[in-house]
Parts: structure tokens; sequence; C-alpha cells
């Protein structure tokens, strides 16, 4: 891990966390627009981004509770 570049889980975990709620509330806004407007391919897109945007947010969340884990049995040592 010596890249000045990579992160380690916990930062990680905690931006994929942001990044998806960013992206489903995104996704939110896209479906209403669709809805609005009759779009259907715009609310379907933002149907998706939604989905994408919890999974990433569940992604990172997991993530954490890894990193977390493992600084709790490093710490056991």
């Amino acid at each position: 891990m010596g890249n000045s570049q990579e992160k380690d889980l916990g930062t990680r975990g905690r931006e994929d966390t942001l990044k998806g709620r960013i992206k489903r509330v995104a996704g939110q806004i896209q479906t209403r627009f669709g809805q609005v407007t009759g779009n259907k391919g715009a609310e379907m897109k933002g149907r998706a981004k939604q989905v994408e945007g919890t999974a990433q947010s569940a992604a990172g969340g997991a993530e954490r509770n890894v990193d977390d884990t493992l600084d709790r049995s490093k710490q056991n040592k």
C-alpha cells in the first residue's frame, strides 16, 4: 500500500457511503423529474441511479465494518 493515492478501508468506506447517498438523492430527483415531465426514460434512469447509490452506500458501510474489525483485532494482539 505504498501508493500515496490508495486509501485505507475506513476512509474509502466513508467516501463510498457519502457518494452513494448523493447518488441516491440525485436518482430521486431524476425520477421525480421524469414523473413530472412524463419522461419514462429519465424516470427509469433515476430509479437505477437510486439502486446504484443504495448499493454503493451499503458497500461503504461494509468496508467500514471490516476496517473496524481489523483495527480491533490488531489492538488485541
